[in-house]
């Protein structure tokens, strides 16, 4: 069996409008002036502690966990309303169809949303029964951490070896080093390519057509290795 985890906003779903204008709203809802879009999205992928201290680059607690309150009430009142859709980005659901069926592969998420939210996705695209392992922020230390990895690992059973780490960001590449497992950076989502290779990525892919042969060849090469 394989072990292939993916990241959640930017490599399975494009949530960065969502995210900017929740930021957006949590920061005028605190008195801070807006974060600049750049900004918001370099620190995708973090934990929302994380991600606020680094926006605001101040170690203030209390203003950071005001500012992580305001940012889940935001995020949980604009997707109340149907007009701020998070679209699946192309090829991803019928990717992960295809990956579900397989009997050699074992699916999981890895991702600094929180269990309600990875949640509320899954049940909005039909995703429930897709993954074997969710690993949250809820759960573990914010990437590039390693637990969140190797949680999943010993959830599944599955060793570092046969473990396959998708993320369109520095923080999935350098989670996947820390964790000693293979990293597919995705080149759609919010960090550049020239980065995902920079933090360590072993292939890069441009479409999910692309990401299906990527993850066969490292099948193959397990079982070459096995």
């Amino acid at each position: 069996m394989r072990l292939v985890i993916f990241d959640c906003d930017g490599t399975l779903v494009d949530s960065q409008h969502m995210i900017v204008k929740a930021m957006d709203m949590a920061f005028v809802a605190e008195g801070y002036p807006s974060p600049k879009r750049d900004a918001v999205l370099s620190i995708i992928g973090l934990s929302l502690p994380e991600a606020m201290q680094s926006l605001r680059q101040e170690n203030s607690d209390a203003a950071n966990s005001a500012l992580c309150e305001s940012y889940r009430k935001a995020f949980f009142e604009l997707r109340s309303h149907s007009d701020n859709e998070q679209p699946l980005f192309d090829g991803a659901e019928e990717t992960l169809r295809k990956l579900a069926a397989r009997d050699d592969i074992v699916l999981g998420i890895a991702t600094g949303k929180s269990q309600r939210g990875v949640r509320s996705f899954c049940e909005m695209h039909g995703f429930e029964s897709y993954f074997a392992t969710i690993q949250t922020a809820d759960d573990a230390p914010s990437k590039p951490h390693p637990a969140m990895i190797d949680q999943a690992m010993r959830e599944t059973g599955i060793d570092s070896a046969r473990t396959l780490m998708i993320g369109d960001t520095i923080f999935d590449m350098s989670m996947a080093r820390n964790a000693n497992v293979k990293g597919l950076g995705v080149t759609w989502g919010y960090h550049p390519a020239q980065d995902l290779e920079k933090a360590g990525a072993d292939w890069l892919c441009s479409e999910f057509s692309e990401l299906l042969e990527i993850i066969s060849a490292f099948s193959t090469e397990q079982e070459l290795a096995g």
